[in-house]
């Protein structure tokens, strides 16, 4: 006769249900179904080790088995089966799980059991309008039992014939969960999270090509047959080892540049394979690439709150039981056991770093390219790393030489240290681009570094912090003479009046729509008339606002543009001496309101003097759009930048041939 009963919920387990809410994605039943399949699989071999069962365990093996047509879903184990009061105890006592007590009493068998929470088997609910449990426990002289439910708070349950030791989970899926009546989602599934598990998973059949079409062989089909390289000791294995477990993670990717073997067992359990992929397309880096396993049952590839932010660019696993999951196993609670492991995990990439700085220096230089932007991300984000990092972080200069930070700074202390007593390193970010000034550096004896990263108008800033006495300058930032001074320059001599005719000759033939600061230099006859330059500091803030720096005032701002007018060149030379002779100086300007004035006075006074101003102005203005040859060396200035298009380059070539054909045939 069928017993009848009403399941109990116990307050004390329930409440973090109640808590957290069960699961946030149905698909998770699948997992948790089998990871208690695995579970009593395990116990009954570590039974089996102690000799407390003696029965022959045969193949174990857990088997799936999906009826289309009748929407119904088997998980089949051959495991510790339960008798009756296991399963009132266990089944009928919701979250009073047995993986606890187990563990505690043959915790020297057995290290891998999955469950903590008992609440695994009831997500099977979320998908079922029936679940019935069909088991026979190992114990000798044990009865099998039947229990069903069909989600309500009562069930039946009553013994049965069945002599195979184990347990069978049949699931009667509802309309709405039609979707895990197929075959192909269920494979999915199971090659999503089971592919690791330590008990082979066996789903359907192998199949063949015959007679124009696939069918099905004689043979098991097993889910996990990929072997979890990370659970062996690195001891045992080689480079090819590691590489071929890379591959059948990510076929489609290009081999690593290195990796990484955790493998820890105090104060927590911790063991996986880190890989360094190469990082080609650096805006569309690929994240959430490393899978996290608890005893080889996938969890997430979202493992933000494992590993500090700037790990994420890595791929490869991570298993740990000691890491806390909620009960869906889906999001991890950030504890103390987190942070260790999120600590030692930084500590062990920064110390593979740093052999390979020291035992494969060129290795690491021939992969560099592909690996900085990593080295940079965690060196801005995570300070532990960066006072690693700076042992083994390269500097890469435009002639493709590399240095460390301590190799730098000897071999540029002597020529580069300007009249402050700071080392200034000197960069570009393109080469061709910037190919005038780097040259013009390196004519001065001068190195280049190459920074054309994303992150480097971050990292520059990071490095003046670590790097004491030490400061940066782009090399197209200024004339090549002022990048790095060794004494104080002798500017020009000229009187307001001066600057401000210069000042308006050129925003005169300069486009619209951007800000200008012209200032008059001694640079030198043989040097360009016009030097177009971007402030340092404006620019490099400029970009790290557009990196999301957090600074969205620099961002918002106009472009800024230092106009360096040549005053000993002798193109400037002549073009500012016919200014002096056809522009009049600009009169007398009237005199300024007294203080005591009224408003209006003050008001009548100021449009008196712009008046005058305007008026200069306008004469200065027109000298300058007569005048070719500074419009010519105007626009060459500003093609050198990129920064000559549409009518202005028009114009700028038709001048040009004007001005090669009066030269050689007039």
């Amino acid at each position: 006769m069928a017993n009848k009963g009403q399941i109990g919920v116990t307050t004390e387990n329930i409440f973090p249900v109640i808590k957290q809410f069960l699961y946030s994605d149905h698909e998770i039943f699948l997992r948790e179904l089998v990871a208690n399949a695995v579970d009593a699989t395990q116990k009954l071999k570590a039974l089996a080790a102690t000799g407390e069962c003696k029965a022959e365990l045969g193949d174990l093996k857990v088997r799936i088995e999906l009826d289309e047509k009748e929407k119904t879903l088997k998980v089949i184990d051959e495991g510790i089966g339960m008798t009756e009061e296991e399963v009132d105890k266990y089944i009928n006592q919701i979250a009073f799980s047995s993986a606890g007590e187990f563990l505690e009493k043959y915790k020297d068998q057995i290290g891998s059991i999955i469950g903590h929470f008992g609440l695994g088997f009831y997500s099977a609910f979320m998908v079922s309008k029936k679940v019935t449990i069909e088991t026979l426990s190992w114990k000798e002289g044990a009865k099998a039992v039947k229990w069903s439910c069909d989600g309500s708070p009562a069930y039946e349950m009553e013994e049965i014939d069945k002599s195979d030791r184990g347990t069978v989970i049949t699931l009667y899926l509802d309309d709405d969960s039609a979707e895990f009546a197929e075959k192909a989602r269920i494979e999915g599934l199971l090659n999503k999270y089971c592919k690791f598990m330590p008990v082979p998973i066996v789903f359907g059949k192998e199949q063949e090509w015959k007679d124009g079409k696939y069918v099905d062989t004689d043979k098991d089909k097993v889910i996990n047959g990929l072997e979890p390289l990370w659970a062996k000791s690195p001891s045992d294995l080689k480079e090819e080892d590691y590489l071929a477990f890379y591959r059948a993670l990510y076929p489609m990717n290009e081999e690593p540049l290195f990796y990484i073997h955790l493998n820890v067992d105090y104060p927590f359990n911790l063991t996986g394979i880190l890989y360094f992929p190469k990082i080609k397309e650096r805006v569309a880096i690929d994240r959430n690439k490393i899978s996290l396993y608890c005893n080889q049952m996938f969890v997430t590839d979202h493992v933000d709150n494992i590993v500090p932010d700037f790990m994420t660019l890595l791929h490869g696993v991570i298993d740990s039981p000691d890491i806390p999951l909620n009960v869906s196993r889906s999001y991890l609670q950030s504890d103390a056991n987190v942070k260790k492991i999120s600590t030692y995990i930084t500590k062990k990439v920064a110390d593979r770093l740093e052999d390979i700085f020291k035992n494969q220096r060129t290795d690491l230089e021939a992969k560099w390219d592909n690996l900085k932007l990593f080295i940079e991300y965690g060196m801005l984000t995570d300070e532990k790393f960066c006072d690693r990092a700076v042992k083994f972080a390269l500097l890469k200069n435009t002639d493709g030489k590399f240095f460390s930070f301590d190799e730098y700074k000897a071999a540029v202390e002597g020529n580069q240290t300007d009249k402050d007593k700071k080392r200034v390193y000197l960069y570009a970010t393109d080469v061709e681009a910037q190919y005038a000034f780097v040259e013009a550096a390196k004519s001065k004896g001068y190195d280049v570094l190459l920074m054309d990263c994303e992150l480097d108008s971050h990292y520059v800033n990071l490095l003046e912090r670590k790097l004491e006495d030490t400061r940066f300058a782009r090399v197209d930032s200024d004339a090549v003479e002022n990048l790095i001074p060794k004494e104080e320059k002798v500017k020009p001599e000229m009187k307001e009046d001066e600057r401000y005719d210069l000042e308006n000759l050129f925003k005169a033939v300069l486009p619209a729509g951007k800000d200008y600061y012209v200032t008059g230099d001694n640079l030198g006859a043989d040097a360009a008339p016009i030097l177009i330059t971007q402030s340092e500091f404006m620019r490099r803030y400029r970009e790290m606002s557009a990196l999301g720096g957090g600074m969205n005032f620099y961002g918002e701002m106009p472009e800024s543009y230092n106009i360096t007018v040549n005053m000993e060149n002798p193109l400037v030379a002549k073009i500012w001496a016919a200014k002096q002779a056809e522009v009049a100086p600009q009169g007398e300007l009237p005199a300024e309101a007294p203080s005591d004035a009224s408003d209006a006075e003050k008001d009548a006074a100021r449009k008196a003097r712009e008046e005058v101003r305007k008026a200069h102005r306008a004469d200065v203005e027109a000298f300058a759009a007569g005048n070719e040859i500074l419009h010519q060396i105007t626009d060459l200035a500003l093609l050198a930048n990129g920064m000559l298009k549409g009518k202005a380059l028009s114009d700028f070539i038709a001048r040009s041939q004007k001005v090669v054909t009066d030269a050689y045939l007039k």
